[in-house]
């Protein structure tokens, strides 16, 4: 699908989405994805010009094969409410994980975040609203950024992603920012479906004293697997794992407890969280010793402290 065609739909959506059911929202984006999944199955889940090193890197410390990054993005207040379970799961399986929230859809209990850092992990910045009007235009985001960098200030951030992961990485030097996380190596079923095509970070140099290293996720998000593709296993994540340890590259993951059930009943835009556990679970034993487990800030600031500089 063309860009201009994607992006003219997308901003439809976005106008007429706050109008429709959230079954219908799932609906008409299922029967989008699953006429791109065919159109794209030779670039996902796997691109393979995604695999090249970049000039320079000579692998991860320590010899691991490959790293892992783990990240949720918190989009309602149903998922501010799952989010001390989540973190549990994650600590009994010895993972660490950032949560990205929204700054003004839901109310961010203080102590949460002060939780969550305080157990070993990293709170981020969703945006302000869950919606595209961030990028509306120039002038917008220069209004956005001065509050976005407010809070980021005040929570102690250093990453950032945009709502709906749309992504403009000369604007985004506006922000007081360590990295950015929108970006992905191939996701043909965002509104901006342009992947960067590596499975490693990149270092925005662009304006000096403004740089940011961008994050760019590599396993497919949760909300395609589960909820828009109704897969009822993991063997998509298994299958890129593999072949991303098999590049060397970093393994880094979206999932968003706001679709993560804790408990028995599962809802229509709901997944059971035992498959999120059987991935953390594959890769521990799976890959035991083989990869370097991080932060999104961590990988971040190795990767602008080292010698090669896209």
């Amino acid at each position: 699908m063309k860009p201009f065609i994607e992006e003219t739909l997308a901003r439809i959506y976005y106008r007429v989405k706050p109008w429709m059911s959230r079954r219908l929202q799932i609906m008409l984006r299922s029967m989008v994805a699953k006429y791109k999944r065919y159109i794209f199955q030779n670039v996902w889940p796997i691109d393979p010009e995604a695999g090249g090193h970049p000039p320079g890197f000579r692998g991860w410390p320590e010899g691991r094969r490959f790293s892992v990054v783990l990240t949720h993005d918190v989009d309602t207040a149903r998922g501010v409410a799952r989010c001390e379970q989540l973190m549990a799961l994650e600590q009994e399986l010895g993972f660490r994980s950032s949560f990205n929230f929204v700054a003004h859809d839901y109310h961010l209990p203080p102590y949460l975040r002060e939780k969550i850092v305080s157990h070993g992990f990293e709170v981020g910045l969703h945006g302000l609203e869950h919606n595209r009007k961030l990028y509306e235009s120039q002038e917008t985001f220069a209004e956005h950024a001065l509050k976005i960098n407010d809070y980021l200030k005040q929570w102690g951030a250093v990453g950032f992603r945009s709502p709906c992961v749309y992504h403009n990485f000369d604007w985004l030097h506006q922000l007081d920012i360590l990295y950015e996380a929108s970006a992905f190596d191939t996701d043909p079923f965002e509104p901006q479906s342009d992947g960067l095509k590596t499975i490693f970070p990149v270092h925005k140099t662009k304006v000096p004293g403004r740089e940011y290293v961008v994050l760019p996720y590599t396993l497919p998000q949760d909300f395609t697997m589960f909820i828009l593709f109704r897969e009822k296993d993991i063997t998509i994540w298994k299958e890129k794992l593999r072949w991303i340890a098999d590049h060397g590259g970093m393994a880094l993951l979206i999932t968003h407890p706001d679709y993560m059930s804790f408990d028995s009943d599962v809802g229509y835009d709901e997944y059971p969280c035992e498959l999120y556990r059987e991935l953390l679970d594959h890769i521990k034993t799976e890959y035991d010793g083989q990869y370097w487990h991080l932060l999104p800030q961590e990988m971040a600031s190795f990767w602008k402290r080292s010698v090669f500089k896209q």
